[in-house]
């Protein structure tokens, strides 16, 4: 039984960084997009990611971004993991040569599993919302959509919180999870820490869910 990653996303301060590792996320994700309210630039994204320990990964979001703008944030945070929320081809992916993420925005009568055939190359597919715009605007997608024979590592994002994770994780069984607006009690790009907190406690017992959930379907194991 795998143990259920967590990203938290759009962190601007570093007293979120700080508890958002304190609380057990694997990811801090770093809005790239010039339009969002959780934006920073690149050297403010490095200064943050300083204060990251050894095994938790910086992820920078995109969206239909300029060469420039890719190299000026590579240059910033060299080991981040690049997370693609736009319009970007498969070829727009892989040029930087850099393990990525593809967002996916999920609506009825949307061919996941073509378009993760599209993007075979990515480390996995983070699967949001599809609302006006880019991103998942906090809303949460039918799960149902997903199909089991996927075949690429599902993150699951798009209104997730606390109080929902458990029923994603238990349906969905992604690789990860990742919350933004969910951790948030001030507005956008300000964390709670106790919300973060709950939110990895709730991705831990959901895990211990799903372990009593086969144990009991394959005594055998």
């Amino acid at each position: 039984m795998k143990r259920t990653r967590i990203k938290i996303c759009g962190l601007t301060r570093e007293a979120d960084v700080l508890a958002a590792v304190e609380a057990g996320a694997d990811a801090i994700g770093f809005v790239f997009y010039a339009k969002s309210k959780r934006y920073v630039t690149p050297a403010r994204a490095a200064e943050l990611a300083r204060l990251l320990p050894p095994f938790v990964t910086p992820v920078g979001l995109f969206v239909n971004a300029t060469e420039a703008e890719l190299q000026a944030a590579l240059e910033a945070l060299p080991n981040m993991l690049l997370q693609f929320h736009g319009d970007e081809s498969p070829q727009d992916c892989e040029r930087p040569g850099r393990p990525y993420m593809r967002a996916a925005r999920m609506e009825p009568g949307f061919d996941l599993l073509d378009y993760a055939q599209q993007y075979s190359a990515a480390q996995a597919i983070l699967l949001d919302a599809h609302v006006e715009g880019y991103g998942g605007g906090g809303k949460v997608f039918d799960w149902s959509l997903i199909p089991k024979n996927l075949g690429s590592p599902v993150v699951l994002s798009g209104g997730l919180h606390a109080g929902n994770v458990l029923a994603g994780i238990t349906q969905a069984r992604p690789w990860a999870v990742d919350v933004s607006s969910g951790v948030e009690a001030q507005g956008r790009g300000l964390k709670c820490a106790e919300l973060m907190r709950e939110f990895c406690e709730a991705v831990a017992r959901a895990d211990a869910q799903v372990a009593v959930d086969l144990a009991v379907s394959n005594p055998e194991i």
